[in-house]
């Protein structure tokens, strides 16, 4: 059974950072892209980052410079480490696995695994 794991969401103030992590199992974990997705209240899930089976990586822009993705294959778990948190990041952040992109990463139906999600909120 597939199962991706978020854990690491909470409150915090604006400014200050979190870790979150997805622990994957049931997969072959090094052969997979991995995602972050985040859905706000009354929006579309948004594409966060990605990291590809080789290490490569890509961030929205709203995030760049803030939020590193990383990823530890002996341990099957991707990170998403957010720094400098702004209330606009509020949301339900969303680990995905990807065994192939075939259109875009920015596309949900590019992932074939989601984990339950994770409530982020940044108070101001």
């Amino acid at each position: 059974q597939v199962q991706l794991v978020e854990s690491g969401g909470g409150l915090v103030q604006a400014g200050g950072s979190l870790r979150l992590s997805c622990a994957a199992s049931g997969l072959t974990f090094s052969s997979y892209a991995m995602g972050w997705f985040r859905q706000a209240p009354g929006k579309e899930r948004e594409f966060v980052a990605r990291i590809s089976w080789t290490g490569s990586t890509y961030y929205a822009d709203s995030v760049k410079g803030r939020f590193t993705i990383s990823r530890d294959n002996a341990k099957n778990t991707v990170y998403l480490q957010m720094n400098n948190l702004k209330p606009e990041d509020t949301a339900v952040y969303y680990c995905a696995a990807a065994k192939f992109i075939t259109s875009s990463i920015y596309r949900t139906s590019e992932y074939d695994y989601w984990g339950q999600g994770t409530q982020v909120t940044v108070s101001s």
